[in-house]
């Protein structure tokens, strides 16, 4: 089913459920394949442009950190946003930053003594901007079937290859652009990116919002933890997101300590990320196929696949076996996005469900900037390679919790929005 143009959609419609691959549906996976693409070129050619500056290694790693750290500070006021205004108005202010990050990062190619300050704006406003467009997209995908769990699943799936592509994309544009016209052109080229998501997002119906669509004020979004489940699927989340980034932490260290060039250890990591793009590209035939396996069963399962992939690991010293190990944990982590959507729509009130996505944000956002300094710390006491033990233990431990979130699904009525503003 296609949807209309939304020039040709009264604002008084909402988005109708659709059974199958949606015109809409496809303007939303590009609107984060764009957006997401200027990101993460910036943070490719930005931290390049620092170095060819002189600036020490640490000061790279703040830089990096900023791309993580300002989503985190501003997740649940995306939430909130996407909540009142449905997918658009959002949709245009994460474009906005998006693109003046790109426009500072192109003024910091001039400004040789003020560079690296106008950079970190630069990366600030690029991660700020893709995290409000990533939190509107995947809020109206949700929204965009009939709410049935397999539904969500093909939904979510499909959604998932925009960040795949997007880290691909974007790296390349700003690698090609970089020889090609220098670091200004890159920057340029980037900047660019957002405009095409503003376009796509015209195939997108205007939503239909009710007057008291988020109730409360901020609170009520750290009240959505007291939703049966909620937490609980949240640790589970961080628990796969952290084996996520333990991997491509470790990975290169140990390929470093056992003497693997450096076109082998980039193909380890890319064996993971086709995983993880062809797990996605089978999971909506797999619904088909068992429409009723619940988000909570396919949890469990991949955190105990996930847990033997840590304990064979250290045990590896083949390019080619740490290669197929990598593929093995793509598979199994590729599929944890999907269904951690799933799950977080069907136990959140549909009115918060914006404000449930900055949430689950907060939490990657955090675990992606605080667990590599915890591994290296860790690690340096234990050794690299007993991280995966360490970890797999935690995942194993992990899929109890992730089992009974099956139940609750099927069981227990989200609270409503009131409640969770705790109003009479």
């Amino acid at each position: 089913m296609n949807l209309p143009d939304s020039s040709e959609t009264s604002p008084a419609q909402k988005p109708a459920p659709s059974a199958g691959f949606s015109k809409a549906l496809f303007a939303l996976i590009l609107g984060q394949i764009f957006l997401h693409s200027c990101m993460a070129g910036v943070r490719v050619a930005a931290p390049l442009l620092a170095l060819r500056g002189g600036h020490p290694q640490w000061a790279i790693g703040i830089l990096l950190g900023l791309f993580a750290a300002a989503p985190v500070l501003t997740s649940l006021r995306a939430g909130r946003l996407a909540d009142q205004h449905g997918y658009h108005f959002p949709m245009r202010i994460a474009v906005g930053l998006t693109t003046a990050g790109g426009l500072l990062a192109v003024l910091s190619t001039w400004l040789s003594s003020l560079q690296f300050p106008v950079l970190g704006v630069a990366a600030t406003l690029c991660g700020v901007g893709a995290n409000f467009g990533l939190i509107a997209i995947q809020r109206t995908a949700g929204r965009m079937t009939s709410g049935s769990g397999a539904e969500l699943t093909r939904v979510f799936s499909w959604m998932g290859l925009a960040p795949a592509l997007s880290n691909m994309i974007g790296p390349v544009v700003a690698g090609v652009m970089i020889d090609l016209s220098g670091f200004r052109g890159a920057f340029i080229a980037l900047m660019l990116l957002p405009l095409l998501s503003l376009w796509w997002a015209r195939q997108v119906t205007v939503e239909k919002l009710e007057p008291k669509a988020v109730a409360g004020g901020v609170g009520a979004a750290w009240k959505l933890f007291n939703t049966p489940g909620f937490r609980r699927l949240m640790f589970v989340n961080w628990l796969l997101s952290s084996s996520w980034d333990l991997h491509a932490f470790v990975v290169p260290i140990l390929g470093h300590e056992r003497g693997f060039s450096a076109s082998a250890i980039g193909f380890i990591l890319g064996g993971f990320a086709l995983a993880v793009t062809l797990v996605r590209l089978a999971i909506p035939l797999l619904v088909h196929r068992a429409p009723n396996l619940s988000a909570g069963q396919v949890l469990a399962r991949v955190m105990l696949m996930t847990a033997a992939v840590f304990a064979v690991y250290p045990w590896v010293h083949s390019a080619w076996l740490m290669g197929l190990c990598a593929v093995c944990l793509g598979l199994a982590l590729g599929s944890v996005q999907p269904m951690v959507m799933t799950a977080l729509h069907q136990l959140t009130p549909k009115d918060s469900h914006g404000q449930a996505i900055a949430l689950r944000s907060m939490t990657i956002n955090t675990s992606s900037a605080l667990m590599p300094l915890m591994f290296g710390l860790l690690g340096g006491a234990v050794g690299a390679a007993s991280l995966f033990w360490v970890m797999g233990v935690g995942v194993a431990a992990g899929s109890w919790p992730a089992r009974r979130i099956r139940s609750e699904q099927g069981h227990t009525a989200a609270p409503t929005p009131e409640a969770l503003a705790g109003s009479p």
